[in-house]
């Protein structure tokens, strides 16, 4: 744990902040030579040793060993230099809205999907208990963004993606509207969205996209009195009836009465 904890100290992540919370701060290792592998954890020089910490496929790659460690969690595979220490398994812990925003979300047409990097058996275990309609693990960025666009060209309207991660960026930056999470996301995952969400409440979406149902009505509400009203006086002008003071005063009215109008959404 501790090494692991050395490994992660420099990373955003949530995950690596789990880790450094359990650890023990006073006995934390100093570390440098610090590389973040997107899709696959990260890697750091303590001492003379290489410490890697992350998916298994990381130790893999690099020739070492592991254990195949069963059950639902995200779970982070230790090694030091070609040695394999042993695994990390980190529960995830829904948000205490997320059930009631994904049910939400179906009863008004909208299709739910999970794209995740973590273990099939894990996210298999959250989709069901959320309730989402498709679920799709162990995706690296790029396999996410490839998803993302199967999704889209199967989907007849618009696609909002919501992610917190540094490797949740590139399909922020792709889907028709990025939602980051504002408290835990990465800078990365922030800089790719169109929307946060600055409490982190799932249901905040809900309420983003009341808001800006009403928005749209109240716009298209002002456009139509607007031009309207300007029309009318236009054919009132072209017939002597109207002047142009009162085209004017016209004018700062239709500018009043829209603006007081838009004022309505604050009571939303």
């Amino acid at each position: 744990l501790q090494k692991a904890a050395a490994a992660e100290q420099f990373s955003n992540h949530p995950i690596a902040k789990s880790i450094l919370r359990k650890a023990d701060a006073e006995l934390l290792p100093a570390a440098s030579d610090y590389r973040e592998i997107p899709g696959h954890g990260v890697a750091a020089s303590v001492g003379a040793k290489t410490i890697r910490a992350g998916n298994r496929k990381l130790l893999y790659e690099q020739g070492i060993p592991t254990a195949e460690v069963e059950g639902a969690g995200t779970k982070i595979y230790v090694a030091e230099d070609s040695v394999y220490l042993g695994c990390i398994v980190i529960a995830d812990r829904l948000k205490e809205d997320t059930v009631e925003t994904v049910a939400e979300l179906k009863k008004r047409g909208i299709r739910t999907v999970i794209l995740t990097g973590d273990g099939k058996e894990n996210a298999d275990a959250a989709a069901r208990e959320i309730g989402v309609d498709e679920v799709h693990a162990e995706l690296l960025p790029a396999d996410k963004v490839e998803r993302m666009e199967t999704v889209v060209s199967a989907s007849a309207g618009k696609t909002a993606f919501i992610g917190d991660g540094i490797n949740d960026a590139p399909v922020l930056a792709r889907a028709d509207i990025g939602i980051a999470m504002g408290a835990l996301g990465s800078d990365a995952a922030i800089e790719a969205a169109d929307v946060i969400l600055m409490t982190d409440e799932p249901k905040k979406l809900l309420e983003a996209m009341d808001i800006a149902k009403e928005t749209r009505k109240i716009v298209w509400q002002n456009i139509v009195f607007a031009l309207g009203i300007k029309a009318l006086f236009m054919v009132l002008g072209v017939f002597g009836i109207a002047d142009m003071w009162i085209a004017v005063i016209g004018d700062v009215g239709v500018m009043l009465l829209a603006v007081l109008n838009a004022m309505r959404i604050m009571k939303k």
